[in-house]
């Protein structure tokens, strides 16, 4: 399924659908941060997703890590709440959903690093390569406030 990411954009179809989801910030010893490049867009993204019934928030974000890059993490401080009705995504199927997810600040408990069905690479990027690599806005904008962080941000 494909997913086109809109921001601020007049020609973006309108939200149908809100869904709880979570995102990561794991940050290795070396200071490089885990993304993935996406299959549904192609882009790079923090690894994260939609959060399933009879699960906390918390554990979404420990399940969506472990399945998208083989890591088991562990939840330390929230980096920022992102529910910004500007930015939408729409999937193939029509949903058109409005951004509304939780990003925490993870580290690594144990795993290998190892791409998904969701993704073609994954790897810890220095946060200088990250500039370069294509993403959507409002995903880097969580590394941006992740590094500038004094305290949790709501946007």
């Amino acid at each position: 399924m494909g997913r086109v990411d809109y921001y601020d954009d007049p020609d973006a179809p309108p939200a149908n659908s809100l869904v709880p989801a979570a995102s990561a910030i794991v940050v290795n010893d070396e200071g490089r941060i885990l993304v993935h490049r996406r299959r549904d867009n192609d882009m790079w993204a923090l690894p994260g997703g939609v959060m399933e019934l009879g699960e906390s928030i918390g554990e979404c974000v420990v399940r969506e890590v472990r399945e998208e890059t083989g890591l088991e993490v562990e939840p330390t401080s929230i980096v920022g709440i992102y529910s910004d009705p500007k930015h939408v995504f729409a999937y193939d199927d029509g949903e058109v959903r409005q951004e509304f997810s939780i990003c925490f600040a993870c580290r690594v408990l144990s795993g290998n690093l190892a791409a998904s069905d969701e993704s073609y690479e994954v790897e810890f990027a220095a946060p200088d390569r990250l500039e370069d690599l294509p993403m959507v806005d409002r995903i880097r904008l969580r590394v941006t406030d992740y590094l500038r962080r004094t305290e949790p941000l709501i946007r």
